[in-house]
């Protein structure tokens, strides 16, 4: 058992962790297995008990271990410092003497050697030092002397084509142009030696360049160890490398191209290919090449790895046109659907490197065929070069960084330093990849044109509309879900800050089209269908045929807008699961780069980890999707323990959710003014009623004859028109409880027009009540949730547009109708004071409350000394007050 240790074993074991939680967690389950193991019944509590309680003694007797240990070093140590001084200082004295007593014996031994001694001495060092001067000086006239001779000794060796053997002379007389360094000698014999050099190079370049091409390998190497003699080995390596590639390069050249070639898209010629087409062709070629090299170049070169790196270099650095020029060409030609092609060039360019890697790693084990090279010099130890690990390493590498386990103490094949090829083959990629972002929102606007293109070739009827929303949306999700894999293609996750970008400018763009839409087409249909609805009870409501079916029309557009934000919620989380996938494979490169890397090549990961795609927004937005990823499996190993706490992931989509809203609130609003239509027509003549200039006062009481009767002037009973509005507001009940069921009224209540704040706070407590029993085990995210919501009582969803269609209603009376009555007589206040205390009565039925309204009352219901009073001792601040005051006449 574990708590049977010694204290000291128990103390130990501690060192061992971080968490003392985990290890008492640990020494308990320990002890529970063991016990578990001798008997097949549960460790009870008692038993449980009795190893903490163990497990507490067992602390406390090492605590006063460790104090009384702690106590005895004290006391050491203060016993120790005072002594320390006195054994420093007593050190330093016994330095100072041993200084003087060496002093004495260093002149004791000088004393001891006679005078003629040191003098024999002496004289023998100078003769030593002459003698080797004087040997010096012999060699180097030696040297000298042959530079007289040299001339005619290479020239006569170049006749008689001993090529070898000039290449040695000059290397001799090259090791000797030390003598004449700062004389005025240097500069004309180091023009001779270039001349001579010169001289044996073009002596020896047609046959170089004929034994290349024929492959005649001994030749090859016989001539590169002599131009590695006379400093030449750099020319006889373009020599080389020019004719090696001329077949690669005048494929590239003389291949037509249509669309690299030509500056805007024409008819195609016979003989034209796309770039597409013709670059697999011409890597195949080039890597057949390559295969070739990798024979040969082992049998010439000392370095075959590097050389055939700088060969693969060199090759595409001659290209004409450029690489680059003709991608820029390429992009020009396709203009915005060029992404699609840059993909496929760059997956082409990756499968090509992945085969140049192969032979770079069948190279690196070739070695020189023979034991020595012509000039006697032994190949080259492959490990005396300054080399690496084969493996590609991680973009997140660093010098110095603590290594996997699996790259420590391995046999992994080491491939020399300096190895660029890579990072020049996909260099004329980099520029475009950092523009991804750009390429892909014009990509998606190209889709997005020709999505909605299809609207316009047929005639579309408004009834048709809602329709045709729903399956534009399906289309505009599956264009978008294409850019996820776009985005992996060409950047490998290094642009995905562009690709939220660009997908949210695109759902943004396609819901602004179908806003705009709205807004022109439902205010003034031209649909000549009937009254579609066959419910009787709403038979007496003054809708006509139109404007049942703008109604229609319009709910059918919000059930639309519901469903095309549930489409995009679901899409984002699509999203949310790709853009998490790219963060763990960056946190594997990181934490393992012998393993996992991002990039299929080495250079392409360096390229583009050093690029502006690599940026701190990256990071940010990859590290917050890895953490919300986290949270959501930590919550769900623990939702039996820990309670949910709601909560929701911050949208990435941002502007595509606000367009759907405004969205949502133009169908309200087009909705509203179906629904509110009958009443502002109403409304439309109250402004201009007659009643409002009736003369007399109704406070006054008339005189009357006897035999007269007394009938009013007017009566001050509502009048017909806020009658009529007052039964239209009461017949709104009856047409919500027809279609309150209907989910497209619940949905986006908060873009409601005038909808009441408190209304808003029920509603939404009430989802969220109803929302916790049902997901008791994880955080609700609304926003990510593929589910569907739960469902509003109606009876709220009804409240709620109750209150926004009263209050659009009183606003459209405060603010349109009742400032455009021309004046006021006493009796015409009375009446509208009259109206306005009847429609409040009203609206308070249908639960709106519109302080405007009672102000207009109270204002229009006192008299007209009070109403001067206030206006002199207001500030003009009270609109109504104002308005009031020229109705009255006040002013004047």
């Amino acid at each position: 058992m574990a708590l049977s240790l010694s204290t000291t074993e128990l103390i130990d074991s501690l060192e061992q962790y971080s968490d003392v939680v985990s290890w008492i967690n640990d020494i308990l389950s320990t002890s529970e297995d063991d016990e578990e193991t001798a008997s097949p019944v549960a460790t009870e509590l008692t038993e449980l008990d009795e190893h903490i309680t163990q497990l507490l003694a067992t602390f406390d007797i090492a605590c006063e271990d460790t104090s009384s240990q702690l106590e005895r070093i004290i006391d050491d140590v203060s016993h120790g410092v005072p002594r320390l001084a006195y054994d420093l200082h007593f050190m330093k004295d016994g330095a100072t003497s041993l200084q003087a007593a060496v002093g004495k014996v260093l002149q004791r031994s000088k004393d001891a050697v006679p005078a003629t001694t040191s003098v024999a001495l002496e004289h023998l060092r100078q003769l030593e030092l002459v003698k080797g001067r004087m040997e010096a000086a012999k060699e180097a006239l030696r040297e000298a002397e042959s530079w007289s001779s040299l001339e005619l000794e290479v020239t006569s060796l170049l006749a008689e084509r001993s090529y070898a053997k000039a290449a040695e002379r000059l290397s001799e007389a090259s090791r000797s142009m030390v003598v004449f360094h700062n004389t005025s000698e240097y500069e004309p014999r180091r023009m001779l030696m270039v001349n001579l050099q010169n001289q044996l190079e073009a002596s020896l370049s047609s046959a170089l360049v004929a034994a290349i091409n024929t492959q005649d390998l001994a030749i090859c190497r016989n001539y590169f160890s002599i131009f590695s003699q006379i400093q030449r080995e750099l020319e006889f390596r373009n020599y080389y490398n020019a004719s090696r590639r001329a077949s690669v390069v005048t494929l590239w050249h003389n291949t037509f191209i249509q669309d690299c070639d030509l500056s805007e898209p024409t008819a195609a010629m016979p003989d034209a290919q796309a770039f597409v087409e013709f670059l697999p062709r011409f890597y195949s070629t080039f890597l057949s090449l390559l295969n070739l090299e990798r024979v040969s170049m082992p049998a010439i070169f000392p370095d075959p790895a590097l050389t055939l790196s700088a060969f693969i270099s060199s090759t595409l650095s001659s290209l004409q046109p450029t690489f680059s020029q003709r991608l820029a060409s390429l992009s020009s030609y396709h203009g915005e659907v060029v992404l699609r092609d840059l993909i496929s060039l760059l997956r082409v360019t990756e499968e090509f490197a992945a085969g140049v890697d192969k032979i770079m790693e069948k190279i690196s084990y070739a070695a020189t065929p023979l034991g020595t090279y012509p000039d006697g010099s032994p190949p080259p130890n492959p490990r005396s070069h300054n080399r690496r690990r084969s493996t590609r390493m991680s973009i997140s590498w660093r010098p110095g960084a603590h290594l996997p386990s699996s790259m420590q103490g391995g046999t992994k094949l080491l491939i020399p330093e300096g190895m660029e090829w890579d990072q020049e083959l996909f260099q004329p990629f980099l520029n475009l990849q950092i523009d991804y972002g750009t390429l892909e929102r014009r990509f998606l606007e190209h889709a997005l044109r020709e999505l909605i293109s299809t609207n316009t070739n047929e005639k579309i009827q408004d009834a048709d509309r809602a329709r045709l929303l729903r399956e534009r949306a399906v289309d505009a999700i599956a264009a978008a879900e294409e850019s996820l894999g776009r985005c992996n293609a060409f950047t490998h996750g290094y642009g995905a800050v562009g690709l939220v970008s660009a997908l949210d400018h695109f759902f943004q763009s396609f819901i602004d089209i179908w806003t705009a839409d709205v807004r022109l087409e439902t205010r003034h249909s031209v649909s000549q269908s009937q009254n579609i609805t066959s419910d009787d009870d709403l038979s007496d409501m003054d809708y006509t045929s139109q404007d049942w079916s703008d109604f229609q029309l319009s709910l059918h557009l919000l059930s639309s807008a519901r469903a095309v934000y549930e489409r995009i919620s679901s899409f984002e989380t699509k999203l949310r699961s790709n853009l998490g996938q790219i963060a763990t494979r960056f946190r594997l490169a990181r934490n393992d780069p012998a393993n996992f890397s991002i990039a299929p090549s080495r250079g392409e990961s360096q390229l583009l980890e050093q690029s502006p795609l690599n940026s701190a927004d990256l990071h940010a937005l990859l590290s917050a999707l890895e953490s919300e990823t986290q949270s959501r499996e930590s919550a769900s190993r623990h939702a039996a323990q820990v309670p949910a706490t709601p909560g929701s992931a911050e949208p990435l989509l941002v502007e595509a959710r606000r367009a759907v809203f405004v969205f949502t609130n133009s169908c309200q609003v087009a909705l509203q003014g179906t629904i509110l239509s009958p009443l502002r027509k109403h409304l439309a003549s109250y402004a201009s009623l007659s009643i409002w200039n009736a003369p007399g006062d109704p406070k006054s009481k008339p005189t009357l004859a006897a035999n007269e009767l007394r009938v009013p002037s007017f009566s001050l009973s509502p009048s017909d028109i806020v009658q009529r509005v007052a039964e239209g507001l009461l017949n709104l009940p009856r047409l919500f409880e027809v279609y309150a069921d209907d989910d497209a009224l619940a949905f986006s209540l908060h873009t409601l027009p005038h909808v009441d704040p408190e209304t808003l706070k029920g509603i939404s407590e009430q989802a969220s009540s109803a929302d916790a029993p049902a997901q008791p085990t994880h955080m609700r995210r609304s926003s990510l949730s593929n589910a569907k919501p739960t469902p509003i009582d109606p009876d709220a969803v009804s409240s709620a547009w109750l209150s926004s269609l009263g209050h659009a209603l009183l606003e459209h009376l405060t603010t349109t109708i009742l400032p455009n009555i021309r004046s006021l007589s006493m009796a015409g206040a009375a009446q509208l004071a009259s109206d306005l205390e009847y429609l409040s009565n009203i609206v308070r039925a249908i639960n709106v409350e519109f302080p405007e309204l009672d102000k207009w009352k109270e204002c229009v219901e006192i008299d007209d000394d009070e109403g001067r009073r206030r206006l002199a001792e207001g500030d003009g601040a009270d609109r109504v007050l104002q308005t009031v005051a020229r109705l009255r006449g006040w002013e004047r």
